[in-house]
């Protein structure tokens, strides 16, 4: 397989985790709205395992470049870096949501 191939899987595994990592923690958020902490709890773990899958593929291609194979610029890996991002964003702020559900439900 060329390498060009070879990144081009990396980055859709990229978009797909990130995606997946951004739909678990939406559902943790309807979870812990609910109050359902410990359904939450999970749904944020499995965000998490998606983010590191996900940071994985990504250092796959930062190693890659450092040993010299140059990957032209490509929409689809910005695309990707974008998708990884809004992951981690949501992933944290649906931690704040989930402590702040638990706060309210204390009250």
């Amino acid at each position: 397989m060329d390498h060009e191939k070879i990144n081009e899987n990396i980055i859709f595994q990229i978009i797909s985790c990130s995606g997946e990592a951004k739909s678990f923690s939406m559902e943790a958020i309807q979870y812990a709205k609910k109050g359902d902490m410990e359904k939450a709890a999970s749904c944020i773990g499995e965000a998490d395992e998606k983010l590191i899958k996900a940071h994985q593929e990504q250092t796959k291609l930062i190693q890659s470049e450092a040993a010299g194979q140059k990957m032209p610029l490509s929409l689809l890996l910005i695309h990707a870096q974008d998708h990884l991002m809004n992951a981690i964003t949501v992933k944290d702020m649906a931690q704040e949501f989930i402590d702040l559900y638990k706060t309210i439900n204390r009250s």
